[in-house]
């Protein structure tokens, strides 16, 4: 039986081979857009469930005193403070894109455990002033190493900036962000306060973490009533809350892409529906010949859906075996630091399978069913 199928899936060679192409793309382009939908969440899903974030409760760009980092320490439930300051800046050109914070260099990698670097490494951030940390990834693409000296050109805070990279962090989980370029806030602070003093003293963000991550809603809310009325009210939550603020500005485009990943299972099916039920029609007086001389509806059933199972499967197969590939094209189109993270998760391989094996059934079943029904006598009579 076996033999059969295959023998049928390849009597028409051109015409099996372009829907096998077809699935094949179809598949390529639905794990590369379920890719791009993953990797947009990928900040979220690694969100620290203990972990809160004070931000200006005007606006994330407006900073907060740094007087505030003791008070919040003194809030019940709080077990560290840590804070950041987004820098800004241009490495080369515009086009090199890769997140540039300051940040506190006594508490920050306490914070984010996720962040794993040497011990060593951590003493020589912490001894050199103009010293920063930088993630994998940027020593993959810029070839830094411990020692060397990079400039930037600064925006928000103008002028030119040195500093020595002192350190390599990777990323405990391949969703976490292996592009980050740290640097100590005082180096920065200490600038500020001779060229330009009155935006000295402020953070971008307090980093909040919690002694129960059951108590991150009370917490919260001590925090923001602590400075409720003050010259800079604050607004605090969740690691998780405040990573989906930032992905609600792309909703709409993300929804969208969401929405035509599943479309193109649509074209799938169609696309082999249509080869089916073509073949089916094709051999309407065989399969009554078949009926005449013996074979059973089981038989026949296993023959059709067999075939269109195999196309399935080999444009699956095929479109699996291309994605990587084509993932890691699309990457290097992309604009550098574009996507600090990009990789496929299985459930997307997971999807793409089950979606290419739910085709297969799917489109034999109307061939199937017309098989079944169609008399022996008019299957013989049938002209194709």
């Amino acid at each position: 039986m076996f033999r059969i199928v295959i023998k049928n899936a390849l009597r028409h060679v051109l015409r099996s081979s372009l829907t096998i192409l077809g699935i094949a793309i179809a598949v390529i382009a639905f794990c590369l857009l379920r890719t791009v939908v993953t990797v947009w969440y990928s900040g979220i899903e690694v969100s620290a469930a203990n972990r809160l974030i004070t931000r200006q409760a005007v606006s994330f760009i407006f900073p907060l005193p740094y007087a505030y980092r003791d008070q919040i320490g003194r809030v019940d439930g709080v077990e560290q403070v840590s804070f950041a300051n987004w820098f800004g800046g241009t490495y080369i050109d515009k086009k090199q894109f890769f997140a540039r914070l300051a940040v506190d260099h006594e508490t920050f990698f306490d914070v984010y455990p996720e962040f794993l670097i040497s011990p060593e490494e951590l003493q020589a951030f912490k001894r050199e002033r103009n010293a920063c940390v930088v993630g994998e990834d940027l020593v993959k693409r810029y070839g830094f190493k411990n020692g060397d000296i990079i400039q930037i050109e600064g925006d928000i805070f103008p002028g030119q900036w040195q500093f020595v990279v002192r350190g390599v962090y990777r990323p405990r989980e391949p969703a976490i962000d292996p592009s980050n370029f740290l640097f100590r806030w005082d180096y920065l602070d200490e600038r500020l306060r001779q060229d330009s003093p009155t935006r000295a003293g402020y953070v971008g963000w307090y980093i909040v973490k919690t002694k129960d991550a059951a108590a991150t809603a009370q917490v919260s809310q001590s925090i923001d009533n602590l400075f409720a009325n003050s010259r800079a009210e604050t607004k605090t939550e969740t690691e998780r809350q405040f990573q989906q603020g930032f992905i609600a500005a792309f909703s709409a485009v993300i929804d969208a892409m969401n929405f035509i990943s599943f479309v193109i299972i649509g074209i799938i099916m169609l696309v082999l529906g249509n080869t089916m039920i073509m073949s089916s029609r094709e051999r309407t007086r065989e399969y009554a010949v078949l009926k005449t001389i013996g074979f059973s509806g089981r038989q026949l059933l296993i023959m059709i859906a067999g075939e269109s199972l195999l196309i399935a499967a080999l444009g699956g197969l095929l479109g699996l075996l291309a994605t990587f590939p084509s993932i890691t094209f699309f990457q290097a189109l992309m604009p550098k630091g574009f996507f600090p993270v990009f990789f496929i998760e299985p459930i997307t391989i997971v999807l793409a399978v089950t979606a290419a094996i739910l085709v297969g059934v799917v489109a034999a079943i109307f061939p199937v069913h017309r098989t079944l029904r169609t008399k022996i006598v008019e299957g013989l009579r049938f002209i194709g």
